[in-house]
């Protein structure tokens, strides 16, 4: 299946001048004609790229565990915060309204995203109710929240322990402290928040490890269902970890807990 634009007609905030594609869904689907759950996938970069190896092979690793999948190629700087949390909403939703068409179970749509792509996912989980409806649109009357979030080695924080570029990229480069808050997801948790499982290596050199601790103490006061996972070693930007002998076992540990959520039947 070819990749599926996100608006047909016009999308919003879209400017030629940025000479990019306009934001669109990279589909991996399991072709046994039952009905899965599917997890969206962000990429991160910081919000001035998306690194493929975030991409395709976690999509392709989601499947292996019964999951559909789509990697989603939202925009980037300079585009800023409207246009890209946009993209991320609207992915939910059209997922969730041609969920029967792709055998999917609109009530387990779930987001994964690395570093800022992480911090999508962050945002796509708890602004979910951000998104600019068009009355007019079916896909728009479907709900923006999904069912979970799974944030690797994530921007949490635009605060404390903030990457300065994915906070610059994001909010642009005239951010105001206030807009710094506003988009800082410790700050943003609530009991409507859905469950997460967060990974992060003690020793990343680019986004600190305080991001998931802080995130999950935030979690811990709502009482919000949550799995966090700190590697001593691991750096950032490692995707599946497979030659990182201690963070190697993230992705078992988050097949199990994502079995766990979207209620999965044990194969066989």
């Amino acid at each position: 299946m070819e990749k599926i634009k996100l608006w047909e007609k016009e999308t919003p905030y879209y400017n030629a001048e940025f000479e990019q594609e306009e934001p669109a869904l990279v589909p991996y689907l399991l072709q046994d004609g039952k009905v899965h759950p599917c997890v969206i996938v962000f990429p991160g970069g910081g919000y001035h790229h998306r690194a493929n190896h975030e991409g395709e092979p976690i999509s392709q690793w989601l499947n292996t565990l019964g999951i559909h999948s789509f990697v989603l190629e939202y925009r980037l700087a300079p585009y800023t915060y409207k246009a890209i949390l946009a993209d991320a909403l609207r992915s939910v939703r059209l997922v969730r309204h041609r969920a029967a068409e792709f055998g999917i179970d609109p009530e387990k749509i779930g987001v994964l995203g690395f570093s800022a792509g992480g911090h999508l996912a962050y945002m796509t989980a708890l602004r979910h109710g951000d998104a600019e409806l068009d009355p007019a649109d079916p896909i728009d009357a479907e709900s923006s929240r999904p069912s979970l979030a799974v944030p690797c080695y994530a921007v949490a924080s635009f605060e404390q322990f903030h990457h300065g570029g994915s906070a610059a990229n994001f909010l642009g480069e005239e951010n105001t402290a206030d807009m710094r808050h506003q988009y800082s997801a410790e700050t943003l948790v609530t009991e409507d928040t859905p469950p997460m499982f967060l990974w992060h290596a003690a020793d990343d050199p680019a986004v600190p490890v305080e991001n998931a601790l802080n995130m999950a103490k935030a979690l811990r006061a709502k009482r919000i269902p949550f799995s966090l996972h700190v590697y001593p070693r691991g750096g950032h930007g490692k995707n599946l970890a497979k030659d990182i002998p201690m963070a190697c076992g993230w992705p078992e540990a988050c097949a199990r807990w994502l079995s766990d959520i979207f209620e999965m039947e044990a194969e066989g």
